[in-house]
């Protein structure tokens, strides 16, 4: 089973076990992580659920799509180079330890 490192704002790291074939975001919920509102609920309706990605594994994520792009001008947090949405990134075998900053702020 792949793994998720969740870093919060001030730091603190959270790692865990991860199902392939379902967002960051779902994994996030499933392992109460704090800092991952998901209001939509996933379906790329708002930026609640923003993360900046972290290592080469990131590289290995497709690019965003075009409703992607334009929701993150709505998040809370500055966007960034490595902003995403989790909801939008489907974790997979191969994405084994990627690390997610969470931002101080979601909404």
């Amino acid at each position: 089973m792949p793994k998720i490192v969740f870093v919060d704002s001030d730091g603190t790291r959270h790692e865990v076990e991860a199902k392939s074939g379902v967002s960051i975001m779902e994994n996030a919920i499933a392992n109460n992580i704090d800092g991952i509102e998901a209001e939509c609920g996933g379906s790329c309706m708002c930026a609640t659920c923003h993360c900046f990605l972290e290592d080469d594994l990131a590289q290995k994520i497709p690019a965003m799509e075009s409703d992607e792009d334009e929701m993150l001008g709505f998040a809370a947090e500055e966007r960034r180079d490595s902003s995403r949405l989790s909801c939008q990134v489907t974790m997979t075998d191969e994405l084994d330890g990627i690390v997610v900053n969470l931002p101080a702020e979601q909404n």
